[in-house]
């Protein structure tokens, strides 16, 4: 009987250990989904922002040709 209840006690730490396991690793991914979307977001912003660089430069090359400056090539 004594035994009965130590297999009891040791199951029931076995089965808690792995629940805990398991609510732990449902965390991590959806950590990992948020992440992801985060990643994708800075991405797109990335994007929108080298599309404005390059604009902000072709206006400035025309208006540097428009006004005959010469520009010094960056190393």
């Amino acid at each position: 009987m004594v035994l009965d209840q130590v297999e009891i006690v040791t199951l029931s730490i076995i089965i808690g250990t792995l629940a805990a396991i398991v609510y732990s690793l449902r965390i991590l991914v959806l950590l990992e989904r948020r992440i992801s979307r985060m990643d994708e977001n800075i991405e797109r912003i990335t994007a929108r922002v080298m599309q404005e660089e390059l604009k902000i430069e072709k206006e400035e090359n025309l208006i540097e040709k428009k006004f005959g400056v010469i520009k010094k090539k960056r190393k």
